[in-house]
């Protein structure tokens, strides 16, 4: 008989003691059971003792949080977390050197626990810890400690970065700008001006007038704080106001950029990234990639005020651009005398120049997006590409069959596409880590790219042979090859230019068809009854694949950490397929992690459901936030008995899939998701082929007339040509 939900049977540790194995009755209070284990041992002053884990983070147990506890878990007895916050702080303040070190580092590692931290804060620790910073007197490990006990504290959200001081960040901000300073020390700096700038607008100007960007790109040429650094150039860029975060634009080919813009915008910062960082010794791990993605990001949305600015058909100096435009591409031809004559003439070059609005293209760049951000891009091929400008202009405005291609309705429409691929505008997303390197090795990539796809829609136009009724298809065509080639993550804009050359519309064409053989090909009648004869077994198929990348098991980031210091779990599923096996990592690992590492377990049979996205309990809050969207998609949860839950965001859609399908499968319920349907398609179309291909070269002997024989095997024909 199983025992009742509420018992759970743990063991209890005590040094020089055996442990105490007992049955913990959940319905209980925790000091009455803590009371009857500090009896076992003949320990006095119950109230001075609380409940840890052994293993793990060795968090205290709370009312709150036991309900975490499972069967078979190892607990240890420990002093409380108010006695112990208040032994470490006398230990911190004491004038042994090696006394204080041990109590430093000890304090590093129980900040991270709620409990703890909260009755160190309430114990003024925080600011003990502060002045012990300010003060000057600590160095090497005893300084590296402090700071990520500090750090961690601070992370806990019950005190305010707004009450830190200018004197500590001046500290803090001078180990930074330090030659010689230790690496975990740097390392924990760079994290606390992060912390001081993502969670105070007031911080943010403090520490700005101690950093700047300028002296953090020295730090991105040392591998271990790289990551850092860019996290907190990230952050500065993130928090700055408006007026220092935009370009403000005159001239769009001699504009003046802010401070904030003309760092990122500065050839050393993208060079330092790019060689040290994009094409390092290293492999960059997946928090490297999300800031790098976000970099990415910010520099693109300061792309968004000119792609929301409307063209002002009054405006002279706007204006101007477009006669610009008209005199580079008509070899600045005298105008004729006589307004009349004058404005005939404009109004066939702008027709010419594949305007919408002939008589006032100006109007052709109201409409946001991409409002004036796309007359930008035309400048720029105009004056820096100048022979490619020419050439694309002259040879569609000299067709007369039809087949011209618009260049200023294109280009104008190339822009907002643009700006909708690469997400021109929108706040970087948590967990994503889709950067594009070769958008760090050109001073000016945006308006390379552009050049670059304007010139692909010109000859994919011309593959096509379109029409003015064909835009919208052209568009599409040109839409698929740009995120195709993005795809493939090419690393400089030359190998862009290589890839699109192998995306042709013939190709693209091809790959349409390819992949539509699973949804198209094979619609007769006995091909429909051979394709359900097959797809159980290869459902079965499919299903021990999931299952069995469930046994291997998959690494999962904890959700809420602080990115720069990623925490991780692993989740596996036992060999039999009876039990659910996890654990906590201090970092990710690299191929398969034991069973015994993973100390917690569910047994399959408690599981009561599988929820995904908005469902999920760990998403409840997150959902509305914009950031979120992502971890949204890749979150799932696993319901089991009495009442609980295993939250997981998967690193990616992939694994997600093969998960959420695992599960699914495990639970005897159907595996809905894309991969599944794809897979299924893919391998039933690869398995019908190679059956028909085996009916094809069957050969069928000439049956002698008198002779009766069996009926065939094959009740139908199949006709190939």
């Amino acid at each position: 008989m199983p025992p009742p939900a509420d018992i759970v049977k743990v063991a209890i540790e005590w040094p020089g003691a055996n442990a105490q194995l007992i049955e913990m009755d959940q319905k209980r209070p925790l000091s009455s059971i803590i009371r009857e284990v500090c009896d076992g041992w003949s320990l006095s002053g119950s109230e001075q003792f609380a409940l840890r884990y052994a293993d793990g983070p060795q968090l205290y147990i709370t009312e709150q949080s036991r309900g975490d506890i499972k069967n078979g878990t190892i607990l240890r007895l420990a002093i409380s977390p108010g006695r112990a916050a208040r032994q470490l702080l006398e230990r911190i303040q004491s004038h042994g050197i090696d006394a204080r070190l041990e109590a430093l580092k000890e304090l590093a590692k129980l900040s991270a626990d709620p409990t703890f931290a909260a009755e160190f804060i309430n114990m003024e620790g925080i600011g003990t810890l502060a002045r012990l910073v300010e003060s000057g007197t600590h160095f090497g490990e005893m300084l590296a400690f402090t700071l990520t006990a500090f750090l961690e504290l601070m992370d806990h959200g019950i005190v305010s970065w707004d009450l830190i001081s200018l004197s500590f960040i001046k500290q803090i901000a001078g180990y930074v700008n330090q030659p010689m300073v230790d690496v975990s020390i740097l390392q924990r700096s760079l994290a606390i001006l992060e912390s001081m700038v993502l969670n105070s607008h007031s911080l943010y100007h403090r520490v700005a007038q101690e950093i700047t960007v300028g002296q953090l790109i020295g730090h991105l040429s040392n591998q271990e704080i790289q990551t850092y650094a860019i996290a907190l150039i990230n952050a500065l860029f993130l928090k700055a106001p408006e007026d220092r975060r935009q370009e403000e634009y005159t001239n769009p080919l001699e504009q003046h950029l802010t401070e904030m813009a003309s760092t990122l915008a500065q050839k050393h910062l993208r060079s330092i990234i790019l060689n040290h960082v994009i094409r390092g010794n290293r492999p960059i791990k997946a928090e490297m990639a999300h800031q790098l993605y976000v970099l990415q990001v910010l520099t693109f949305n300061l792309l968004e005020e000119r792609m929301m600015t409307k063209m002002d058909p009054n405006d002279q100096a706007q204006r101007d651009i477009i006669f610009e435009l008209r005199r580079i591409a008509f070899d600045g031809e005298n105008d004729p005398t006589g307004t009349e004559k004058r404005k005939a003439m404009y109004t066939k070059d702008y027709k010419m120049l594949g305007f919408t609005n002939h008589v006032n293209p100006a109007l052709d760049f109201t409409q946001t997006p991409p409002g004036m951000l796309a007359l930008d891009n035309m400048l720029y091929l105009a004056k820096v590409h100048q022979d490619t400008y020419i050439r694309i202009v002259l040879e569609n405005s000299s067709r007369e069959d039809k087949h011209e291609c618009p260049f200023g309705r294109c280009a104008i429409e190339l822009t907002r596409m643009l700006c909708e691929i690469l997400q021109v505008g929108e706040l970087p997303n948590e967990g994503c880590n889709d950067y594009h390197p070769m958008f760090f090795t050109h001073d000016r990539a945006w308006e390379e790219f552009f050049c670059v796809c304007i010139q692909l829609l010109n000859k994919t136009w011309k593959e096509m042979r379109a029409t003015a009724e064909d835009f919208n298809k052209v568009m599409q065509v040109v839409r698929e090859q740009i995120t195709r080639a993005l795809a493939m993550k090419p690393s400089s804009i030359d190998q862009l230019k290589n890839k699109l050359r192998g995306l042709n519309y013939s190709e693209i064409l091809r790959l349409r068809q390819s992949e539509r053989m699973s949804q198209d090909d094979f619609q007769s009648p006995p091909i429909i009854e051979l394709r359900e004869r097959i797809q159980p077994e290869i459902l079965e198929l499919i299903k021990q694949q999931r299952l069995n990348r469930l046994c291997e098991g998959s690494c999962f980031r904890k959700l809420g950490n602080r990115r720069r210091q990623e925490k991780f779990w692993f989740c596996r599923l036992s060999l039999n397929h009876k039990v659910l096996h996890y654990g906590d990592l201090d970092e990710s690992p690299q191929g398969e992690v034991p069973f015994e590492l993973l100390s917690d377990k569910i047994p399959v049979s408690d599981i009561k459901s599988v929820v995904t996205g908005k469902d999920c309990p760990h998403m409840k809050e997150k959902s509305a936030l914009k950031q979120n969207k992502e971890v949204l998609e890749l979150a799932f949860s696993v319901l089991y008995d009495p009442d609980e839950t295993l939250n997981f965001v998967a690193p990616n859609k992939y694994e997600y899939c093969i998960w959420t399908d695992g599960l699914c499968a495990l639970l005897g319920r159907e595996m809905g998701s894309d991969l599944t349907r794809s897979d299924l398609d893919t391998l039933i179309s690869m398995e019908m082929k190679l059956r028909l291909l085996d009916l094809e070269n069957i050969t069928i002997p000439e049956a002698p007339p008198p002779v009766p024989k069996e009926p065939s095997s094959y009740n139908f024909t199949y006709n190939y040509s």
